[in-house]
Parts: structure tokens; C-alpha cells; sequence
């Protein structure tokens, strides 16, 4: 599958509807940070396309971090469950 990464964060989220993922990435040279909740992805910095099939965390993308936040998040006060994990430490959660 073509999305892998985000459709496994993606569910990650929906088994566990209590945190919220904040990906933080770089395409092409450019930052963004990805909040991924109940299974939805959207883009904190940059408009997010309104069909869910149109990846959001692109196979080019590198992941620069991510963290696991309680949910609801509250921006100004957000309570980090772990912060910095590496793909590959998220990845072993995701099995």
C-alpha cells in the first residue's frame, strides 16, 4: 500500500481514541507538523485536502518525530504522554 505510514498511525489512533499523534515531517526541504486523531490526519500548517485518499504523510516524507499526547490536546497546555519517539520506536507500538 502505497500510504502505509499514515494509514497505520491512522489506526493506531482509532484503538486508542484517548491520544492524539503530533508528527512533525519534512517534504522537500519543508517542515510540517501532522496531528493525527481518531484516525484523521491534518496538516497544522498547511491547508488539508477535504478527501481523506489524499495522503496527507507522503512515502517521501521523513519523519522527523513524534509525539504521543493525551487526548482532548489543548494546544497551550498540551499533557505529552512521549515526546521525540523516531519512526522505528512508533513502529514497534503499531504491531
Amino acid at each position: 500500500m502505497k500510504f502505509l505510514r499514515e494509514k497505520r498511525l491512522e489506526a493506531y489512533t482509532l484503538k486508542r481514541p484517548q491520544e492524539v499523534l503530533l508528527v512533525t515531517v519534512e517534504t522537500a526541504g519543508e517542515q510540517d507538523q501532522i496531528m493525527i486523531f481518531k484516525g484523521f490526519s491534518s496538516s497544522l500548517m498547511r491547508p488539508t485536502n477535504f478527501d481523506p485518499e489524499v495522503p496527507i504523510l507522503t512515502e517521501e516524507a521523513i519523519i522527523i518525530q513524534i509525539d504521543r499526547l493525551a487526548s482532548p490536546y489543548h494546544p497551550h497546555e498540551p499533557k505529552y504522554l512521549q515526546q521525540g519517539m523516531t519512526w522505528e520506536e512508533m513502529e514497534i507500538m503499531l504491531d
